[in-house]
């Protein structure tokens, strides 16, 4: 009895769908109906309320709808705020942060990640189970558990003090919202990269071996040169929400000296009176992750460019 994936796919090749482009267009359609619903649409919402203006009574975002009759003046001087004004410090906190937390990941991930790709056998499943268990409970109840570990009565502020280490985690400590957003943020750098891992040719690291390399000659001219994609696609999957990431600050510091650009964007629009400029944020926010996409395209593009040849 065929599969009814088989039969599918003999339904395809009939139609020969070389011939029928239209048909491949329409597959795109859902995806193309869900981005312009729930990314475009909303996009340009919040264009319109940060080059809109203010309403000078009740102090509310009026959004300008007309492209045409978009104000840039606010938006200079957020602008001028973030590179040389009192937001600066702000983005390099948000920058320094999410590139140590990345750091981190990565030394923590990638030896997970590759010891569940090369050795983990039999047990591969039950440790993928046990990295996503995480994922069932809510990222907030996940962080407030944190605040219970690190108070100053928490099971690991004490557990310190036994080594002589009486430090109040808590007490708007750069370390904490890092580690913070390190527990938060590593499952998604764990799993794209145990995915890219698994698929490499290990035959290859078995040849350079043979060739008289040492283990890390080959893991460092074989095995990473190799993976440089998926190391790519994890870093951009997790610095992405970290740079708009806000509850793990004030949930774990709570400080000014610690907050990032998504603090200051939350701040601005649902603590002040100034919502044009947290739409102002977001954008400058989504211009800065753009750099990012476009390092990930082109070294993707790069990628399948040799591959192809």
């Amino acid at each position: 009895m065929a599969r009814p994936m088989d039969t599918l796919y003999r339904w395809l090749t009939q139609i020969k769908l070389n011939k029928s482009p239209r048909l491949w267009a329409g597959f795109a359609i859902p995806g193309t109906v869900w981005l312009i619903v729930l990314f475009a649409i909303p996009f340009y919402a919040v264009a319109c309320v940060a080059f809109g203006t203010i309403d000078p009574v009740f102090r509310d975002a009026v959004p300008q709808w007309n492209p045409l009759s978009w104000n840039f003046v606010q938006a200079q001087q957020i602008f001028t705020s973030l590179a040389t004004g009192p937001l600066q410090g702000v983005a390099i906190r948000t920058v320094v942060y999410v590139v140590c937390a990345m750091s981190l990941s990565f030394v923590i991930g990638f030896p997970i990640a590759y010891f569940l790709a090369r050795h983990a056998g039999k047990r591969k499943i039950l440790l993928l189970v046990l990295i996503i268990v995480p994922f069932w409970v809510n990222y907030l109840m996940r962080m407030l558990a944190w605040v219970n570990l690190l108070s100053v009565d928490g099971l690991f502020t004490r557990f310190m003090r036994i080594f002589g280490v009486n430090y109040n985690w808590l007490d708007g400590s750069p370390i904490t919202v890092i580690l913070g957003l390190v527990y938060g943020y590593i499952p998604f750098l764990i799993l794209p990269l145990y995915a890219t891992l698994e698929r490499l040719d290990w035959r290859l690291v078995d040849a350079a071996r043979d060739l008289g390399a040492n283990s890390r000659q080959a893991f460092r001219l074989v095995t990473l040169p190799m993976s440089k994609a998926g190391l790519v696609a994890a870093g951009i999957l997790i610095a992405l929400p970290m740079f708009g990431d806000y509850y793990t600050n004030d949930l774990l510091s709570r400080s000014p000296s610690t907050e990032m650009i998504g603090n200051q964007i939350d701040f601005f629009l649902n603590a002040s009176s100034q919502p044009q400029n947290g739409a102002l944020l977001v954008l400058a926010l989504s211009l800065f992750l753009l750099l990012f996409m476009s390092f990930y395209l082109r070294s993707t593009r790069q990628q399948t460019r040799q591959v192809t040849r």
